[in-house]
C-alpha cells in the first residue's frame, strides 16, 4: 500500500487571488472585546438574496449554492474538506471527516479511516455512516444536485467497510490523485445513519437503504423534512451532527444562528460560540446595517472602494475576498421556441462581441470584477488556461457583432429589432430552425438587489441595442433564478432563455478546476443543455490525465464554443470585518468555516 498525503497548491500564491490575511488586532465601537474579555459571538452578511435554504448533506439540484453547503459543513463535516483558509488550496485534514487515506498498488482502491468523532448523541462516526450516503446517492442519483454521470456515485464499483472507522473505495478506472480526492471525495458527508435510515417520522431505522427502494423512500422523506426551514432548530433530524456547530435559530426568511456544538469531539473547536448569518434582500438594507454597526463581517458595494475611509473610520477593515471561479450566463438550448437561436454558434460569437468585459470590470465593478473569457478561472494562473482563453477571442467590438448577423442573413425591421430575412441552413442563411421573420429578441433572467449587476445588465442591453437585438430583463430573487434555470433539467416548463445568477461568482471550483459538474452533458447544472460530443471527451479526459495539455485543449475550445455567454468575474464580496476580528485567509472556495474566526483582546 502506497501512503499519499495530496496537497495543491494554487497555481499563484492565494496573494496573488488577494486572499488576504485578515490579522486585525484593533477594537472599534460596537464590537469590542472589553477589558480582555471574550466575546462569545459574531454577526455575518450573507449576500443580497441568498436567505440559507437547505440544511441536507445531500443537495436537490436548485438548492446548491455555496451559502447553503458552507453552513452545513459545521454540522456535518465532509469526509475531504478542501479550502483555501492556510494560504493555499488543499486538504484541510483539521476540518475533514477523514483522518488518512492509501491507495493500492493499482491505484484503483483508496482505503481510508475516520477522525474518532462522534455524533452529539454519543454514537461514533462511523464506516456505516459513509456507506449511508453512499447507497442514498447511487440509488437516487438523478435527484441529487452534485450528480454527473459517469462520475461519483457511478465511479464507485465497490464500496467495502474494513472496520467501524475504516472502509475501502474501488473506482471503475485510475483517476488523477487531485480530482479524485479535491472534486470527488470531497462531495461525501458521513451522515448519521442511526437516526437518519427511516421514511417517516415515528418509522423504525433499519437499513432501507441498502436497496433501491428503501433507499428511494428514505431520500424522500430527509428531502421533504429538509423542505421545512421553520423547523431546522427543533426538527430531531438536525439535532444529530459531528461537526463544531449546531442549529440554533432558522428562519423562513435565511436568518440562521449556529451555536457551538457542546459534544464535538473533533479539534477544529470554535472560537466563538455563537455565530449568527444575516440575509438581505438588498444592498442598501446590509450597508444600512454596516454603518449603523450591526455587523461584525459585512460587505460593502465595489463602488465603495472609493471611499474606504468611512469604513475604516467605523472600524472595520476593507478586503477584497477573490474567488477561485468563473461567471457566465447560460444560453438554454433546450427551449422549444428559442433553442434553434442560440444553437447558432455565429449568434453566440455576436452577442459576445457586445459585452465589454474590461469596461465593465473597471467601471461598474469598480475594479472589483476580471474579465473572463473560458471555462478556468483567471484569477490566478494555471497549467490548464490557454492563451487562446487568457487573450480573449471575442473582444468587444460591435462592428463585428453586427456583421455576423447582416452576413448571416439578419436585416434591422421598422423598429430597429434585427429580423431573419434570409432563412435556411446555408453560409450565408440565419440557420437551422430559425424561421423567417424571426426577431432577434432576448430575455435574460438575472438576480436582483444589486446595484452593480443591475447597471452591468443595462450596459449590455444598450450594446446589443446598438446592432438591433432587443434584450428584455426579468430580474428576480436569486433563489427563483437557481430554479427557472434547473426547470428543463426537472422536466418542468423550459422557457427561460438566458440566465444570471453569478452577482458573487456563478461556479466555485473546487481545486482542480474541471468541468464535469457544469458542462458534461448529463449533469444536473449544465443548465442549458449543453452539448458538445468533443466537449464532452475533454471534459471527461481531465478526470483521468494529468497532462496540462488536456486542460489547455478544454480552455480553448469553450473559450471558442461559448456553451455560455462569458461575464466579468466579480470578487465573493468586498469584505469589512471589524476591528478585533480575525477571520484568517477569506477561502476562495467561498467556504465560511465559522470555527476558525476568534476575537482578539483589546489592546
Amino acid at each position: 500500500m502506497r501512503t499519499h498525503t495530496l496537497r495543491r497548491r494554487m497555481l499563484a500564491p492565494l496573494g496573488a487571488l488577494a486572499v488576504a490575511a485578515l490579522a486585525l488586532t484593533a477594537c472599534a465601537a460596537g464590537g469590542d472585546v472589553a477589558g480582555g474579555e471574550k466575546k462569545d459571538s459574531v454577526s455575518f452578511a450573507l449576500q443580497v438574496g441568498t436567505g440559507p435554504n437547505w440544511i441536507l448533506p445531500i443537495a436537490a439540484p436548485d438548492k446548491m449554492a455555496t451559502h447553503n453547503s458552507a453552513i452545513k459543513a459545521t454540522m456535518w463535516p465532509r469526509l475531504f474538506e478542501y479550502n483555501g483558509v492556510d494560504g493555499e488550496m488543499g486538504w484541510d485534514k483539521k476540518a475533514s471527516a477523514a483522518e488518512s487515506y492509501e491507495f493500492s498498488e493499482d491505484h484503483r482502491t483508496i482505503t481510508i479511516t475516520l477522525k474518532d468523532l462522534s455524533w452529539s448523541d454519543g454514537k461514533p462516526v462511523s464506516s456505516r455512516d459513509v456507506e449511508f450516503w453512499y447507497n442514498l446517492v447511487r440509488f437516487n442519483k438523478e435527484k441529487t444536485g452534485g450528480y454527473s454521470q459517469g462520475m461519483i456515485p457511478d465511479n464507485i464499483v465497490a464500496f467495502t467497510t474494513v472496520d467501524e472507522k475504516t472502509f475501502s473505495l474501488t473506482m471503475d478506472k485510475v483517476y488523477n490523485d487531485e480530482f479524485l480526492l479535491g472534486n470527488q471525495l470531497s462531495l461525501v458527508y458521513p451522515m448519521p445513519q442511526h437516526v437518519w435510515d427511516k421514511s417517516s417520522a415515528d418509522g423504525k431505522v433499519g437499513d432501507a437503504d441498502r436497496d433501491a427502494a428503501g433507499a428511494a423512500e428514505v431520500l424522500d422523506y430527509l428531502f421533504s423534512e429538509a423542505k421545512d426551514m421553520k423547523t431546522y432548530a427543533t426538527n430531531p433530524l438536525w439535532q444529530t451532527v459531528a461537526g463544531p456547530y449546531t442549529v440554533k435559530s432558522w428562519s423562513d426568511s435565511g436568518q440562521v444562528e449556529l451555536t457551538a456544538n457542546e459534544k464535538y469531539t473533533g479539534e477544529d473547536k470554535p472560537s466563538i460560540a455563537n455565530v449568527t448569518f444575516l440575509p438581505f434582500t438588498s444592498a442598501d438594507a446590509e450597508m444600512n446595517v454596516v454603518r449603523s454597526g450591526d455587523v461584525d463581517y459585512g460587505y460593502i458595494s465595489s463602488s465603495q472602494l472609493e471611499n474606504e475611509k468611512q469604513f475604516t473610520d467605523l472600524g472595520y477593515q476593507v478586503e477584497p475576498w477573490k474567488g477561485w471561479s468563473i461567471t457566465y450566463m447560460p444560453y438554454n438550448f433546450a427551449n422549444p421556441e428559442k433553442g434553434s437561436f442560440y444553437k447558432q454558434l455565429y449568434i453566440r460569437q455576436a452577442l459576445q462581441h457586445a459585452v465589454d468585459q474590461e469596461t465593465i470590470s473597471e467601471v461598474i465593478w469598480h475594479g472589483a470584477a476580471t474579465p473572463d473569457y473560458g471555462p478556468i478561472p483567471q484569477t490566478a494562473e494555471s497549467t490548464s488556461l490557454s492563451d487562446e482563453q487568457k487573450n480573449n477571442p471575442y473582444p468587444f467590438d460591435l462592428d463585428t457583432a453586427a456583421k455576423l448577423f447582416a452576413d448571416h442573413g439578419w436585416k434591422k425591421g421598422g423598429d430597429g429589432t434585427l429580423e431573419c430575412a434570409n432563412a435556411g441552413a446555408g453560409a450565408d442563411q440565419c440557420g437551422e430552425g430559425i424561421a423567417a421573420g424571426t426577431k432577434a429578441e432576448i430575455v435574460v433572467t438575472t438576480q436582483n438587489g444589486s446595484q452593480e449587476t443591475d447597471n452591468m445588465m443595462a450596459e449590455i442591453q444598450s450594446s446589443l441595442g446598438k446592432i438591433g437585438v432587443k434584450m428584455t430583463i426579468d430580474a428576480k430573487p436569486l433563489d427563483s433564478v437557481l430554479s427557472q434555470a434547473q426547470e428543463c433539467k426537472s422536466g418542468s416548463t423550459c422557457t427561460w432563455e438566458l440566465a444570471f445568477f453569478g452577482t458573487a461568482g456563478s461556479w466555485y471550483f473546487p481545486p482542480y478546476a474541471t468541468g464535469e459538474r457544469v458542462f458534461a452533458r448529463d449533469t444536473k447544472w449544465n443548465a442549458g443543455q449543453y452539448d458538445n460530443p468533443q466537449a464532452e471527451e475533454l471534459v471527461q479526459a481531465m478526470a483521468f490525465s494529468t497532462d496540462p495539455e488536456i486542460g489547455k485543449k478544454y480552455s480553448a475550445l469553450l473559450a471558442a464554443d461559448l456553451p455560455v455567454m462569458w461575464m466579468p468575474n466579480p470578487v465573493y464580496q468586498v469584505s469589512v470585518v471589524r476591528d478585533g476580528l480575525d477571520v484568517a485567509n477569506q477561502d476562495p472556495g467561498a467556504s465560511f468555516l465559522p470555527q476558525r474566526w476568534s476575537w482578539t483582546e483589546k489592546k
